[in-house]
């Protein structure tokens, strides 16, 4: 039932819905970048440094749009950043086999990619009610699962259909779509951050020594998907005949772990603090990835990855309003931005350590699997004191003005 009440909540459909639209083109990009370069006759050199330079330009533009948002308020940040956006994906489209236009259409799409997990997150507390917020988050962790699921069979789908060049067409209009439905929505029109406090600074929400350490500790949970993928398909490869689908289909297996993950911690009424769930999940999670190490038979590995998936978006769901809590006031879109940044740099980082370590040994990848969502529990919970609110509340992340009538006031 509490999903239901959820979705029957004023607007949360439609903000669901657009931020989902809008967000599929970053389960999308990195796959169709590859694709369109790769038909154009682009070396592979080439092609990675356009995927990287779409990395790293999200990963910077993404807490610079968040800090736009906590200063100007969202419609006009989401409408702006998705056509700057779109212009990266038509020079992608129009010249991808070209040697500047590729990689600068791919860094523009990157750092105008419209900051709508963040937005949406600091709108939660605005639009539901403060017993449902856990419930929003879950959901919401849950439906991440399914665009990194849905982006990349979307780009197969139209690729084969038409071309990889259709599909960075879709990937532009989608993002826009997304951006439009969010922005014109009555509870992202009225919301404003409080105001900034004079202190915040250069460093924003980073100076909140409790938040800094939480995306570091979370950045562990992003290394530790990296390298997971790194082990699925290494393990896809030695067991070719064990493994219908190979990789994909243990991928998919975590992310249906995941989704499960989040619909049961989104169902249940918890009495703990927000700040103990989230390193108890994460050293749970560390639990789970623990037989990973043991390498097993096709079957019992299919077993495994659904379970190593089930507390990734439990944890995320548990940190975003641990996030809410511990932003600075006037900084909690930034803040929400950050997790993005730090969660994919980890992510990144174990990619390429255990990629290098693959060649030696598959227990050296599982173990840095492991090893990632591991130290990252363990300074969660070193840290646990340091979880105290310092601006902001899950109650207080964002105002929204009187006149929306069915939305809850901050």
């Amino acid at each position: 039932m509490g999903y239901l009440a959820l979705l029957r909540a004023p607007h949360v459909t439609r903000l669901l819905l657009g931020t989902l639209l809008g967000r599929l083109p970053a389960g999308m990009t990195a796959l169709v970048i590859a694709l369109a370069l790769r038909e154009a006759g682009t070396p592979y050199s080439r092609i990675g440094l356009a995927t990287a330079a779409y990395a790293i330009a999200a990963a910077i533009g993404g807490p610079v749009l968040g800090r736009i948002v906590d200063r100007t308020g969202q419609p006009r940040v989401l409408l702006l950043s998705a056509l700057v956006a779109g212009v990266g994906y038509a020079l992608l489209a129009l010249a991808p086999g070209s040697v500047w236009a590729a990689p600068v259409g791919a860094a523009i799409a990157g750092l105008a990619m419209p900051p709508l997990e963040p937005c949406l997150r600091a709108l939660w507390p605005a639009v539901v009610d403060e017993e449902q917020l856990d419930t929003a988050y879950a959901f919401d962790s849950a439906a991440q699962q399914l665009l990194y699921v849905a982006g990349p069979l979307a780009v197969a789908g139209i690729a084969a259909a038409f071309s990889p060049v259709t599909a960075l067409w879709t990937a532009a209009g989608l993002g826009l779509a997304g951006a439009l439905v969010v922005a014109t929505a009555a509870p992202a029109r009225a919301w404003r951050a409080p105001a900034r406090h004079a202190s915040s600074g250069l460093l924003g929400p980073l100076r909140s020594p409790g938040l800094v350490l939480l995306l570091v500790g979370l950045a562990g949970a992003g290394w530790t998907v990296g390298a997971q993928n790194v082990l699925f398909i290494a393990y896809a490869e030695n067991h070719p005949d064990g493994l219908p689908g190979g990789a994909g289909l243990l991928l998919a297996l975590a992310a249906l772990g995941g989704l499960v993950g989040a619909l049961g911690y989104g169902a249940v009424k918890w009495r703990s603090t927000t700040a103990t769930r989230t390193w108890v999940i994460a050293l749970a999670m560390a639990a789970s990835y623990l037989p990973l190490l043991l390498l097993p038979a096709p079957l019992p590995m299919a077993v495994l990855a659904l379970l190593s998936g089930i507390g990734l978006a439990p944890l995320l769901a548990a940190a975003f309003v641990l996030i809410a809590e511990l932003a600075p006031t006037g900084t909690v879109t930034e803040a929400f931005a950050w997790l993005i940044t730090l969660f994919a740099t980890g992510n990144a980082a174990g990619y390429a350590v255990s990629g290098a370590l693959v060649s030696h040994s598959l227990t050296a990848v599982a173990l840095c699997a492991v090893g990632g969502i591991g130290l990252g529990g363990l300074l969660l919970f070193g840290a646990r004191r340091w979880f105290q609110a310092t601006g902001s509340t899950t109650r207080g992340s964002g105002n929204c003005d009187a006149d929306l009538g069915s939305v809850a006031p901050a």
